[in-house]
């Protein structure tokens, strides 16, 4: 089995959020969708709305990548540098934001990296983000439902996820 193999069984889900006329219309996406960054990227542009197109990925209840794209533009957020030495897409992810990859005491460290601003002009500060990412008692679907809340797609949301996760 390849390493692209483990990552899609190893996705929990892969979703979607566009807001048209003021309304989130949220959806799922293949697993496959979340086991590379471009792939998971290629498929939120096919998507546009009018706040851009919000997606999240979460990888083995570990971690969680959320990415806000308009266009060309791309705002991503690791949930938590520490599973960058174990998860492939965590050190896509730091690439992209051209970070390094965490050694010795940071690897100990639950923090986020990437755009804490990703969501503040949708009502989520960046400190209240940040706290939500290092919340360590939250799986990654509760922390995305948390987020989802916070923007008005809390109960799509939880449809989608529920039936994801069974």
């Amino acid at each position: 089995m390849d390493a692209s193999a483990l990552d899609d069984a190893a996705i929990d889900f892969a979703i979607a959020a566009v807001r048209e006329d003021g309304i989130w219309q949220v959806s799922p996406l293949p697993p496959r969708t979340g086991a590379e960054l471009e792939a998971f990227l290629h498929a939120l542009r096919q998507q546009p709305g009018e706040v851009g197109t919000l997606g999240f990925v979460s990888v083995a209840e570990d971690f969680f990548v959320a990415a806000r794209v308009r266009g060309e533009e791309v705002r991503l957020l690791l949930s938590d540098v520490t599973c960058v030495p174990d998860w492939p897409l965590a050190a896509e992810v730091l690439v992209r934001l051209g970070l390094s990859a965490p050694e010795g005491p940071e690897l100990e460290e639950s923090t986020p990296a990437g755009d804490l601003e990703i969501f503040a002009d949708l009502g989520l500060p960046a400190m209240e983000l940040a706290m939500l990412c290092e919340d360590l008692d939250l799986y990654p679907d509760e922390q995305i439902g948390s987020i989802a809340t916070r923007l008005g797609f809390g109960e799509q949301y939880e449809t989608i996820v529920d039936a994801a996760l069974g």
